[in-house]
């Protein structure tokens, strides 16, 4: 009779040797670590990148419609459309207050019912943060947009059905981690059975 299968070695974490600080701002810090992983191999250096906390809105309206912002984005020098989002100021900031503020600060709308959607994390292999995303329920306009010197932003607001169906026929691009966020809202919609959910065909 032949040998039952052995279990799969465990994944051990890898070693630190020795880390260290090559760039630090408020923004972003890049940390430069020397590793040695469970069969021995050496990497030096392997870069990790310290983000804060990184916060997304999906704010809808009482019309059935999403609040989106464009705004020219540096890294794939294009405008890009999105959910709004940002970070906590300070570490002191909570993150729902942070999104709060961000959604108030960019687009000017505000609401009286937020819901956590749940967090997820951004990218492992090479970040530390985590991406938390909420649910803003009739949303509607309180303010002027009050945006930071190197902001220009333009909102949006798209009819629920027309944001999914340009999605699913490449009309529309947005950020990978905000589109985690909408299968997160369809999650949070099958349990919370809302009439404002299920009215989106979620």
């Amino acid at each position: 009779m032949a040998d039952a299968k052995k279990p799969a070695a465990a994944i051990e974490p890898w070693q630190v040797l020795d880390s260290k600080y090559s760039y630090r701002d408020r923004w972003l810090a890049v940390r430069s670590d020397t590793v040695r992983v469970p069969n021995g191999t050496i990497l030096s250096p392997y870069h990790t990148i310290e983000f804060p906390e990184w916060v997304c809105a999906i704010a809808l309206t009482p019309g059935r419609e999403i609040v989106l912002i464009e705004e020219y984005r540096h890294g794939v020098e294009r405008l890009s459309v999105e959910l709004p989002c940002g970070t906590p100021e300070d570490e002191g900031e909570d993150v729902l207050a942070a999104m709060q503020r961000e959604l108030l600060e960019e687009t000017g709308y505000g609401s009286e019912e937020w819901h956590s959607l749940g967090s997820s994390t951004a990218n492992t292999a090479r970040q530390n943060n985590r991406v938390h995303a909420f649910l803003a329920l009739d949303a509607h306009k309180v303010a002027d947009q009050k945006l930071d010197p190197g902001e220009m932003i333009r909102t949006h607001l798209v009819p629920w059905q027309t944001f999914v169906d340009d999605l699913a026929d490449g009309r529309l691009e947005i950020p990978g981690l905000h589109l985690a966020a909408l299968w997160q809202l369809r999650t949070f919609a099958k349990k919370a059975r809302d009439p404002r959910l299920l009215a989106l065909g979620l």
